[in-house]
């Protein structure tokens, strides 16, 4: 009984170390766990274009894919979180672009049209 209760918790072990270090797991591994890898990064502003972030309004497709730009491209983490918002709500990109905007500004203690949300905050002289 005692020799089955710690191979049970070696094995508990081993896949908590393997799920914390999922990253650097070789890709043999990660062949047989598809579900940890949902997510690979875009990294090009062609590969973010592709994805639907770009509009009219932010247009990254003539603005940067067009002169050649060799930056990165866009933010990962935000570019990630817009994705999230058009995914959940059903948005299209400009409208899911406002909405972390708002997000952000009201963590940060503004509210949407730009004003602090402060009371002791001075506005004007």
């Amino acid at each position: 009984m005692l020799f089955y209760l710690s191979l049970l918790a070696v094995l508990a072990s081993l896949v908590m170390v393997s799920y914390r270090y999922r990253a650097t797991l070789p890709t043999r591994v990660k062949a047989f766990f598809p579900s940890l890898s949902h997510y690979t990064p875009l990294a090009s502003f062609s590969d973010q274009a592709r994805a639907g972030l770009s509009s009219p309004m932010f247009d990254i497709e003539s603005a940067n894919i067009a002169e050649g730009d060799s930056r990165a491209g866009l933010d990962e983490q935000g570019t990630q979180e817009v994705l999230d918002i058009m995914r959940a709500q059903r948005v299209n990109f400009d409208q899911a672009r406002l909405i972390r905007h708002n997000q952000i500004l009201a963590r940060n203690g503004i509210d949407p049209s730009g004003m602090p949300l402060d009371s002791k905050a001075i506005t004007r002289l």
